[in-house]
């Protein structure tokens, strides 16, 4: 068990009473699992939310507030506050903790993103955990993850985590919403995330965070094609962190039959570190193609092009339903992509404006990740 690293994210809803209030005691008890966790061998890090939360409880706000600039400066009363809030809860177990803020824009650049991994994983080394969020201060629509799944699962990724486990309000995935449907099942084991998978996660579920099942099921679907096995379980149930790093059946885990393909840390980098800018529709042969042999993608397999975006950029790919199976980079931009689709290459060499396509493929495989 020596040495291996564990990622643990907590949703605003598990770490809060209200809308507007950390709940302490739930965090003493966090740290007393997590110091478990590290007398056993684990090297744990945390991705927390809440420091909105947070500095709206400092500063006497009882309503989450809708403007940007009301809440980052509340992120930036908050951030301070949960810091010291972790520190308190470990300090009687000699832990040191540590802040690390992220946005996009850390991450967008690989030069960056490597930064970001070697500090982490030498703060491992010193015995800190590392209390990571988004750096929500400064963060804008443009540059800001969106939801502290994809950080934790980009983390996760850094770090090349043996374990992930989500602390949510829920016990896992179910067949159906168990809100609206009292019969429906925890599913305790997901091997590959398709169309069926994506369909039964819903949307945010409460007003304090702004996951949902749906972001957690998308950041599964990166962290089993790097082969790290993730659990979501419920944050509130007794010693759930312990019991999920032994390996007890709880909530549900996601853990791929096999990686599909070679992932390597920029794929990675790929797959989570930046925002799509765009999307491109293919048909059942370039998928085919694309999931089944480790090829390239092709301008002749292409059927759609979606949004705008340049040379470099990251883009999906999806099929014909609209089901989004791997990621990659772009090596030319929509517009010429736009004019290059389901054109043959002898096609291609015969336009003087789109002859270069001809001589490479829009995406290339060892710029791609295809999640299943």
């Amino acid at each position: 068990m020596q040495g291996k690293r564990l990622v643990i994210k907590i949703g605003s809803s598990t770490l809060t009473t209200s809308e507007s209030s950390i709940d302490y005691a739930y965090l003493q008890k966090l740290a007393d699992q997590i110091t478990h966790a590290k007398s056993v061998g684990w090297q744990p890090v945390i991705v927390t939310s809440a420091a909105i939360a947070c500095g709206l409880e400092a500063l006497g706000i009882a309503k989450r507030p809708s403007d940007m600039p009301s809440l980052q400066a509340a992120a930036s009363v908050g951030q301070s506050a949960l810091s010291t809030a972790y520190a308190e809860a470990f300090a009687p177990h000699g832990i040191t903790t540590s802040t690390v803020l992220l946005t996009r824009r850390d991450t967008a650049d690989r030069n960056a993103y490597l930064h970001a991994r070697d500090t982490l994983l030498r703060l491992l080394d010193l015995g800190v955990v590392p209390i990571v969020n988004e750096n929500d201060t400064i963060s804008v629509e443009q540059i800001r993850f969106g939801d502290n799944d994809t950080l934790a699962a980009l983390t996760a990724c850094l770090i090349d985590a043996d374990l992930m486990i989500i602390l949510s309000d829920i016990e896992g995935l179910y067949d159906a919403n168990p809100h609206h449907h009292p019969d429906a099942r925890l599913i305790s084991c997901v091997e590959a995330i398709g169309p069926e998978v994506m369909a039964v996660a819903g949307g945010a579920g409460t007003t304090v965070g702004s996951g949902g099942m749906i972001t957690k099921i998308k950041a599964a679907r990166v962290l089993m094609v790097a082969g790290i096995p993730m659990v979501i379980c419920h944050g509130r149930r007794e010693n759930v962190i312990v019991d999920v790093a032994a390996g007890e059946d709880v909530g549900t885990r996601f853990v791929a039959a096999e990686k599909p393909h070679e992932i390597t840390p920029k794929k990675l980098w790929i797959a989570l570190g930046d925002s799509a800018r765009g999307s491109l529709v293919v048909d059942d042969g370039a998928k085919a193609a694309l999931t089944s042999k480790g090829s390239s993608l092709l301008s002749v397999g292409v059927r759609a092009v979606e949004g705008r975006f340049d040379p470099g950029d990251i883009v999906d790919i999806k099929d014909g339903a609209g089901h989004l199976f791997a990621r990659g980079k772009a090596a030319f931009s929509s517009d010429e992509t736009a004019l290059a689709i389901g054109r043959t290459r002898s096609q291609l060499q015969a336009n003087r404006l789109l002859a270069s396509l001809a001589e490479r493929p829009l995406v290339h495989r060892d710029e791609l990740v295809v999640f299943e």
